[in-house]
């Protein structure tokens, strides 16, 4: 549906049959209303939208990766780091947009929809996120130092200096590091008491256990 604030170009009967002005939309619908911004002449037009393009979607999802489409308008502009809602037949989901890629292989950041031939994402609505998690300060064993998987909703906050449970782990987060597409933050390393991150934009948490003890290389 048109927007009733939008501008649209339009031949006008009265001042420019055969040229289009610029006309403002009064009253959107299949006959749009509008108004020659030159003469003040009301009428009905028929606005003409653009064909969607369909465009391939690559999705990564816990260390998988699948293929569905997308219908988008050609002229809309598209960026690394936006998200949109993907229906695919197993399911709806939020994807963020990872790559972008044109012809020949080439990647770029941003481009209009129609130049776009695949659209690289990972699914955002819940997602695996890499924990460092290092034992409790005092015995100095390095190798009680492990790697674990926590899987979170994409929108679940980490803060630094809070404690949290995930299954049979529990531990104080230490420091966060971000993602590449993330955008909001400050620095891509996080590491004071109180700094935020949401799990769909970590790259990797660090944190110490609560229950043994240890070295730290945060």
């Amino acid at each position: 549906m048109t927007d009733v604030s939008e501008r649209v170009p339009a031949t006008c009967p009265s001042c420019s049959p055969d040229v289009e002005t610029v006309h403002e939309v009064l009253k959107p619908g299949g006959q749009v209303t509008v108004r020659c911004t030159e003469c003040d002449h009301v009428h009905k037009t028929r606005i003409e939208a653009d064909e969607p393009v369909t465009r391939d979607v690559v999705v990564s999802q816990d260390g998988e990766s699948f293929t569905a489409t997308v219908e988008a308008p050609p002229e809309e502009t598209v960026a690394v780091g936006e998200e949109f809602v993907l229906d695919t037949e197993e399911a709806i989901m939020t994807v963020r947009i990872t790559s972008l890629e044109l012809g020949e292989q080439q990647r770029v950041e941003e481009a209009l929809a129609e130049d776009v031939e695949t659209f690289w994402t990972r699914a955002v609505d819940n997602v695996s996120v890499n924990a460092t998690i290092h034992p409790k300060e005092g015995t100095g064993n390095r190798e009680d130092t492990r790697s674990v998987e926590l899987f979170v909703p994409g929108d679940y906050e980490f803060v630094v200096g809070e404690a949290e449970e995930h299954g049979d782990e529990a531990f104080d987060v230490e420091g966060i590091v971000v993602r590449d597409d993330a955008e909001g933050y400050q620095f891509d390393k996080l590491d004071y008491d109180g700094d935020t991150a949401i799990a769909k934009d970590i790259k990797r948490l660090y944190g110490r256990d609560r229950t043994t003890s240890a070295w730290s290389a945060w």
